[in-house]
């Protein structure tokens, strides 16, 4: 099969994010948002305005969108025009959805075994206990090679993480244990958990779908994803005690107030704190 041609204004947007370093699945989902964007209008990108952007955003409305769906293809448009265009406008005429601020779903301890006690398959339950011992995103996790896991110095190196930032996270005495009867059973050669072809790591989607599955088996909530387990991390961690700066680091997040959910849903702090009403001496009236 041929490829059709990459149009000059197409190929600027690439070299654009490029030259910024940004990842490739993010100029993957830029460019296939500009490209649906035109095909909707039927015109080049270029030739539209911040009016049909404006029309598109609510013709995504209608289809019942959510805002986590329309702020990456806003964010796109924004690139495109004040970037590749040189519209530096658009950031004020191409404003980002709010989005629903609703609580990370997080697992207590006791189902987090329960979770693990789900997972028959020793390649997919040492993934999980990974993510949940270090925190890591799934994508993170599948990346592992053995020499990320510095026993010398008991951390494991994240290369190229969110952001392509790379950063260490602890390694536990018990995930090490692990790790090393895991790879004394299968001896992975290049990546820590191959997928069907050893030449490339596991899958996100494989990882993801195995997790439906133990969610399934373990009898817990639907709205648990691969993604819980690192919320769960940071929720259990904040609950010992450990400093919100440190569990930022370790999560990888450039923002503190990404940080700072989790002391929302750290339910143990939560019922350590006082109510300002037991400082007061109130007596209940009877009622008449």
């Amino acid at each position: 099969m041929t490829k059709h041609p990459v149009s000059p204004l197409r190929q600027r947007l690439i070299d654009d994010m490029t030259i910024r370093n940004m990842s490739p699945s993010t100029i993957k989902i830029y460019v296939y948002a500009v490209a649906k964007f035109s095909r909707f209008y039927g015109r080049p990108p270029d030739k539209l305005t911040f009016e049909d952007v404006r029309e598109y955003r609510l013709h995504l409305l209608s289809l019942g969108y959510p805002p986590t769906s329309i702020n990456p293809i806003m964010g796109a448009l924004r690139f495109f025009y004040g970037t590749t265009l040189g519209r530096k406008e658009a950031a004020e005429q191409i404003p980002y959805a709010r989005r629903a601020d609703k609580l990370p779903a997080v697992l207590t301890g006791d189902e987090v075994v329960r979770f693990l006690k789900a997972v028959s398959d020793l390649k997919m339950r040492t993934i999980f206990i990974t993510i949940y011992a270090a925190g890591l995103r799934v994508s993170e996790a599948v990346a592992l090679t053995a020499k990320d896991i510095d026993s010398a110095r008991m951390v494991i190196v994240v290369r190229q993480g969110k952001g392509r930032k790379d950063r260490y996270v602890m390694l536990s005495e018990q995930l090490l244990a692990i790790l090393r009867d895991y790879w004394r059973r299968g001896r992975p050669s290049q990546w820590l958990f191959p997928g069907a072809d050893p030449s490339h790591p596991v899958t996100t989607r494989t990882v993801q779908r195995a997790c439906r599955e133990a969610v399934e088996t373990a009898g817990l909530d639907k709205s648990v994803t691969v993604h819980t387990l690192r919320h769960s991390f940071a929720t259990h961690l904040l609950e010992h005690g450990v400093d919100i700066h440190v569990i930022q680091d370790l999560l990888g997040h450039r923002n503190i107030m990404s940080t700072t959910r989790y002391a929302r849903v750290a339910v143990n702090m939560i019922r350590q704190v006082q109510s300002p009403l037991e400082h007061l001496n109130i007596e209940m009236a009877s009622p008449s």
